[in-house]
């Protein structure tokens, strides 16, 4: 997509880029949840160390899986446009109509919050892997059924598999459905030509989504969602902090001017100060 978006931009044929293929450890390793085996890192640090080889010129990533505080020698030059952000359920209809302890397949700690804040008696099992592998463990009956994104099913042409869930229902996580791609900092040359392709509004977007991860101070443990989006000329950011378990939830919004992202950190900081002291443990403001 993003070689496809570059040569449009600059006229270039396809053979202008090389893509070089990377295995990240995060889908080496399946058999446990990511955030025992150090977490969002172990999605960029084989791109991050072909940015400091010389190996790349810039690395795309899914902004959802790349760390908030990155190195300042690296820089997220573009975004793409944002794809759909909501979750599909594959295996039911819908959550309503999960049967009584169901067993629900994922390895996210929002989405494990957020369903188990909507039905308490479901039981979630681990579900790692890529899209075909999940599916596939489905199909075994390894669990009932699974979350996955949509923008994911999309860009993999399966646009009609599983039930898109409203995001009254689920808010996403921060940065779901987002491509960006990074480049050394001091590589202007690089950062030029990618600029041609940044689509403003999803990098603006994703910039409050992140900023307001940031100075909640949330980690690959934590059980969060956002979703910043354009009223007009101002952004609507609405967000939510969970317990793991779903026994807690505090859920709020602000809206802003695209010029100024500092409302975000306030509504992370207010959404803190809501929170019970054992929620507000699990965040490092």
């Amino acid at each position: 997509m993003v070689r496809d978006a570059l040569c449009a931009a600059h006229g270039w044929s396809h053979d202008a880029i090389r893509i070089v293929d990377m295995t990240a450890s995060g889908d080496r390793i399946q058999d446990r949840p990511l955030a025992d085996m150090g977490g969002k890192a172990l999605w960029t640090k084989e791109l991050d160390l072909g940015l400091f080889d010389g190996s790349i010129d810039f690395a795309v990533h899914s902004m959802k899986d790349v760390e908030t505080i990155r190195p300042e020698a690296l820089t997220i030059a573009a975004m793409l446009p944002r794809a759909n952000v909501c979750d599909r359920l594959v295996g039911a209809p819908s959550i309503a109509a999960l049967p009584h302890g169901a067993k629900i397949g994922t390895s996210s700690p929002r989405r494990t919050a957020q369903l188990k804040r909507l039905r308490p008696d479901l039981e979630i099992v681990l579900l790692r892997g890529n899209v075909g592998t999940r599916l596939a463990k489905i199909e075994r009956r390894e669990a009932d059924a699974t979350l996955l994104a949509a923008a994911g099913l999309d860009r993999l042409g399966m646009h009609d598999t599983g039930t898109s869930i409203p995001l009254d229902v689920l808010l996403p996580a921060p940065s779901q459905g987002a491509v960006g791609i990074e480049c050394h900092t001091d590589n202007q040359t690089v950062r030029d030509l990618l600029a041609a392709i940044n689509d403003s509004a999803t990098s603006t977007c994703v910039s409050a989504e992140r900023f307001w991860l940031k100075t909640l101070g949330a980690d690959c443990h934590s059980s969060v969602a956002a979703l910043a989006v354009f009223d007009g000329p101002e952004i609507v950011l609405r967000a939510q902090i969970l317990m793991p378990d779903g026994s807690e939830s505090i859920e709020d919004h602000v809206r802003f001017d695209r010029t100024d992202l500092r409302p975000a950190a306030e509504l992370a900081t207010a959404m803190l100060a809501k929170a019970s002291p054992a929620l507000r443990a699990l965040f490092q403001p």
